[in-house]
């Protein structure tokens, strides 16, 4: 227990000058992002998720074996703008910024708000559709925004925080446990990275059903923001954590 509270300490208020700096609240924090994106998705457009993609391929799944209330075409959509948004953060990763953690986080959280906040204009102007171009447009924009966290939180390499998959992480919270035999893995950092995405799901839907489902993105837009903000006056350092 004292293990796991230190090593929930050490995510929340880490060392900067350790091996992953600043990065890991950060990224906590784009945990939470993604549950208020995904929550919006799933709730406010029918049935699809922007950053779960293993959802997304199992909905394909039941769309083609006729299952009522899921879309084929938006699932598609959605798999799709994920690829490539991951694909755009790896060229940018590869060519404008391959040395330094805190600048490829930043322009990628920057162009995160953009894309989260012309996904609220486009919601407010189409008066939140659940199928037609109006959809496809925010399923589009949501999901391009996704797959370039994805893509640079893979190229960050943090350990138990990819803040878009869980899987591996309550799969590690078990099996590296001690009743399991293991040396106890790192719990305090995964129940963290468990607990952000859920809040922020809790968060978004609790906006989608009292009718506010454009607080939620405008809530991950502020959240990004608010990531970018600290990464800024970070952009020229030089620790060994930006490497």
């Amino acid at each position: 227990m004292h293990t796991a509270i230190r090593e929930a300490r050490d995510t929340l208020v880490p060392d900067l000058a350790g091996r992953h700096g600043p990065l890991p609240p950060l990224l906590l924090g784009l945990t939470v992002v993604t549950g208020l994106v995904d929550a919006f998705s799933y709730l406010a457009l029918g049935h699809v998720f922007v950053a779960n993609m293993t959802g997304n391929v199992v909905f394909m799944a039941f769309s083609l074996a006729g299952a009522k209330g899921f879309s084929l075409t938006a699932s598609v959509v959605s798999l799709l703008a994920f690829a490539a948004g991951a694909l755009l953060s790896g060229r940018f990763a590869g060519h404008r910024t391959p040395a330094h953690r805190g600048r490829l986080l930043l322009a990628t959280t920057g162009l995160q708000v953009l894309l989260v906040l012309a996904a609220l204009l486009a919601d407010q102007l189409a008066g939140r559709p659940s199928s037609g171009w109006g959809r496809v447009v925010l399923i589009v924009l949501l999901g391009l925004a996704m797959g370039a966290q994805n893509g640079t939180v893979r190229r960050l390499a943090v350990p138990d925080l990819t803040t878009t998959v869980l899987t591996l992480t309550i799969t590690g919270i078990a099996a590296d446990s001690r009743p399991a035999g293991g040396a106890g893995g790192k719990p305090g950092r995964r129940v963290l990275s468990a607990l952000a995405m859920f809040l922020g799901a809790l968060a978004g839907a609790a906006l989608v059903g009292h009718d506010h489902a454009g607080l939620s993105l405008l809530a991950a837009a502020v959240l990004l923001a608010g990531v970018a903000a600290a990464l800024a006056p970070l952009r020229r350092s030089e620790q060994p954590w930006t490497r």
